[in-house]
């Protein structure tokens, strides 16, 4: 008996070191991840403050109990660069109104940095972005997010190159003037359409980045046609976790986008990273909505919370994990390299279905550091933070300079 407690105390002994060894390498890696943060220059390609400021205003320079992003909590996840989303629903392309509020929103933005200076500042171009790099000063950047704004004129998109848009994802929910949704069950143009065709060679020659996120596959194989520069998918993620939904990419139009030389900036709603939490949200939805129908009940209505709020009690909601953000990008560099990746998370436009780990702007060491303990190199992660996305949009200003020259 004797032997077997002194056997015991010595197989303790033997492991406590290692236990230890273990603590200390986390606790490291941990540092570093929070160092490399606030050291490299961070860009999310998608933040989507405008639209939830829209609805219902908040003072983002100070801590704010709602939405994912706010000052202090960008600074604190190091964050650099946001592109902040001038947001367009659909349903403006039926009501008109598109071009205003393109507007609101972008004058939105611009008073950040006049009213904030001390903490926000405009950028338009990567040298902006380098020229900028602070640890107290985030620089902000727009893209819009569908074309509806356009209207239909050309003339549109140098005006909203001037006012400081550097890329336009060509549409959203439905298709529109330019192209074909990812998410419409009818077929307009099977693709772009003629102007579209007009539109994305234009936006090369402004120097707009060509965003085709939320595009249907017909479109994104013709904007690789019709393309001079490389393009961006600016909130995306790999469809291969989850089959069959047309609004990631595809293997072969990851491949692509590879050779065109763009990048695709990865998505962190939980819906985009896993295909069973994608069913099981569509699932839900589709209950709720069934019953709000049966009993002829709008979703606002007291009796619809309690029922939703009884819901969710029986059938608890799934999340993603900070992991399968690192699986995406695993996937992505073993198809086409570390050279065509990046961050645009989505944050205040998916709502609550974020991961564990990276529930808002505070989060990006989290997602560092799971990248570190994958084996990936400082180099490495600075190219997914920042230097990917700031090649193409240095090459989109190349060849914006080329095409204006031969113009000439």
């Amino acid at each position: 008996m004797r032997y077997l407690v002194f056997l015991t105390i010595l197989i303790f002994i033997s492991i406590l070191p290692s236990c230890n060894s273990n603590s200390d390498n986390e606790q490291s890696l941990k540092e570093k991840a929070n160092e490399l943060a606030q050291n490299l220059i961070i860009i999310d390609t998608h933040i989507d403050i405008p639209a939830r400021l829209h609805t219902k205003w908040k003072n983002i320079s100070q801590s704010t109990e709602e939405g994912n992003f706010d000052y202090p909590r960008a600074i604190k996840g190091g964050l650099n660069a946001p592109f902040m989303s001038i947001y367009i629903p659909a349903s403006y392309q039926l009501t008109g109104g598109a071009k205003e509020l393109a507007d609101t929103l972008i004058d939105m933005v611009n008073k950040f940095a006049k009213d904030w200076s001390d903490k926000f500042i405009i950028a338009t171009s990567p040298s902006d972005i380098i020229n900028q790099f602070s640890k107290t000063r985030i620089s902000i950047c727009m893209g819009m997010e569908n074309g509806a704004p356009i209207e239909g004129d050309i003339k549109n998109l140098k005006y909203f190159y001037d006012r400081g848009i550097r890329y336009i994802t060509l549409t959203h929910s439905k298709n529109n003037k330019i192209c074909d949704s990812s998410y419409d069950d009818e077929v307009t143009w099977n693709g772009l359409s003629p102007f579209g065709i007009e539109v994305v060679k234009e936006m090369n020659r402004l120097g707009i980045m060509v965003d085709i996120s939320h595009v249907s596959d017909s479109t994104f194989y013709q904007v690789i046609k019709t393309t001079a520069a490389p393009v961006i998918a600016s909130h995306s993620s790999s469809r291969y976790f989850t089959p069959g939904w047309q609004r990631n990419m595809s293997d072969d139009m990851i491949k692509l986008l590879a050779e065109n030389g763009g990048v695709i900036q990865i998505n962190f709603g939980s819906s985009f990273l896993r295909g069973d939490i994608r069913q099981n949200r569509t699932t839900r939805g589709e209950k709720i909505n069934s019953w709000l129908k049966e009993n002829n009940l709008d979703k606002s209505s007291s009796e619809a919370k309690i029922f939703i709020e009884n819901y969710d009690r029986e059938h608890p909601r799934k999340y993603a994990d900070v992991k399968d953000v690192a699986d995406h990008i695993d996937h992505i560099i073993n198809l086409v390299g570390i050279d065509h990746l990046g961050i645009g998370s989505d944050f205040d436009g998916v709502g609550d279905s974020l991961p564990t780990g990276l529930k808002d702007v505070s989060g990006y060491p989290n997602l560092i550091y799971e990248l570190l303990k994958r084996g990936y190199s400082e180099n490495d992660i600075e190219k997914i933070c920042s230097e990917n996305l700031l090649r193409v949009w240095k090459e989109v200003e190349q060849t914006a300079k080329r095409l204006q020259l031969i113009e000439d």
